[in-house]
Parts: structure tokens; C-alpha cells; sequence
């Protein structure tokens, strides 16, 4: 599996549990847990985003080795 692609997996399952602590902190009137879903979720769609960039690097990278591939054979 890619970086990217574990990279974009861990940032959602961050995010969703991030979701759930705050969630659960507004329930129960815990604003410590509450912030701490928060900083979570928000760490997870970050990571998410890096993944997401990360992949965009790889397909440009390809493309580079596939032109320059294509130069030493002219």
C-alpha cells in the first residue's frame, strides 16, 4: 500500500475518532474531552490532506520518470 493512501486512512480514522471524543464531550459536559476530540479530528483531516498531497507527488514523479525515459530514448 502507498504512503499516500495510509496516510489518508489513518487521518480518517482519526477524524471519526476525534468526532466521537467530542461528541461524547458535549454529552457529558466535558469541555477537556470535548477540545481533545477536536484537536483530533482536525490532526486527522490534516493528515488526510497530506495523504492527498503526497499522492499528487507520486503521479507527478511517474510522469517526470515516463518523460525523461522518453528523451534518453530519442
Amino acid at each position: 500500500m502507498k504512503s499516500s493512501t495510509k496516510e489518508i486512512i489513518k487521518g480518517g480514522i482519526h477524524e471519526v475518532r476525534g468526532t466521537i471524543k467530542e461528541q461524547v464531550g458535549k454529552i457529558t459536559d466535558n469541555s477537556e474531552l470535548k477540545l481533545e476530540g477536536n484537536v483530533e479530528k482536525n490532526s486527522g483531516k490534516m493528515q488526510q490532506q497530506i495523504g492527498h498531497a503526497k499522492g499528487t507527488v507520486e503521479k507527478l514523479q511517474g510522469m517526470l520518470t515516463q518523460v525523461k525515459n522518453t528523451e534518453n530514448e530519442n
